[in-house]
């Protein structure tokens, strides 16, 4: 039998539909395992055991109960953080500790401890290691033991079924100038971050916008939000979405990414919480559903 040209290029539409499906689901398929991959690695969120604020002076550290800082696992006595009125920390290893500080054995000499980088220094003994945050004007311990019960106990991921449909291309509204927005964490806090446009897109004939927000040079858009189905189907707090720059006025949205944040997995994490602008009145039914397994 012939077929007619039109004909022809409608079973190569017909057949390229079906491929572009497929494609879809294998990236996102690869996508979740990566992100899999990421919690429950050594240093994943499922790995932190404690969140510790500091007061300016002297902080023995370990798992013993006479320590300023008790640790939830490793030996009892790890040695002594101070923290000066400035800002500044000292790390001064316990006898015998088996202490290493970025990988180098730690002596008897204190070590002064850097924060604030994207790689402040690490302090380890064994499976727990601890490094310094900064919140506002806090500065605590993060710990983690990579035996953790929330990490060997890890539950697995639960998602909404998934809908091509939930990958929007919206509109790209940039601002002339970074806009300051203020964004709240769980600890109260509220610090200023830029948002330098909108994305502007409609579902169910309805228009929405979401405000992204930049967390570093050359770091894709971050859009903290909230939707009907938080609290019940989804984590209460927010989820998360990424997403890379903007392309010819367009941006790609694709829910089928949003993910719990840090706060849905474990008590010591800070997570920031949306903007008004970004609770969105209606259900997002796309990507991660809340937490399953143990974060408290």
């Amino acid at each position: 039998m012939r077929l007619t040209f039109a004909t022809g290029i409608a079973l190569v539409l017909l057949c390229a539909a079906p491929s572009r499906a497929a494609d879809y689901a294998q990236e996102i398929a690869e996508w979740r395992r990566a992100r899999v991959a990421r919690l429950t690695a050594p240093d994943g969120w499922l790995s932190l055991i404690g969140l510790h604020w500091l007061q300016v002076g002297d902080n023995a550290v370990g798992s013993a109960e006479d320590n300023a800082v008790r640790l939830a696992a490793g030996a009892p006595y790890l040695g002594t953080v101070r923290l000066a009125a400035d800002g500044q920390a000292t790390f001064r290893a316990a006898p015998a500790s088996r202490t290493e500080v970025d990988g180098v054995a730690a002596g008897e000499h204190p070590i002064e401890l850097h924060y604030g980088a994207a790689r402040p220094s690490l302090v380890t003994a064994g499976t727990v290691s601890f490094f310094l945050i900064k919140r506002g004007e806090k500065i605590g311990l993060r710990v983690r033991d990579t035996e953790s019960l929330r990490r060997t106990g890890f539950a697995g991921l639960d998602y909404f079924e998934l809908d091509p449909s939930w990958r929007i291309e919206a509109q790209w509204v940039a601002f002339d100038q970074p806009r300051m927005i203020p964004i709240t964490n769980v600890l109260g806090q509220t610090s200023p971050m830029p948002a330098p446009g909108k994305a502007v897109f409609t579902r169910d004939g309805r228009t929405f916008e979401l405000l992204p927000v930049l967390e570093g040079a050359g770091e894709p858009l971050f859009f903290i939000l909230a939707d009907a189905t938080s609290g019940t189907e989804t984590y209460e707090a927010s989820r998360f979405l990424y997403a890379e720059a903007p392309r010819d006025g367009k941006v790609i949205l694709d829910f089928n990414r949003a993910e719990n944040p840090p706060c849905a997995f474990t008590p010591f994490a800070t997570c920031p919480l949306p903007p008004k602008e970004n609770r969105l009145p209606i259900r997002v039914t796309a990507g991660e559903k809340v937490y399953r397994g143990e974060h408290r």
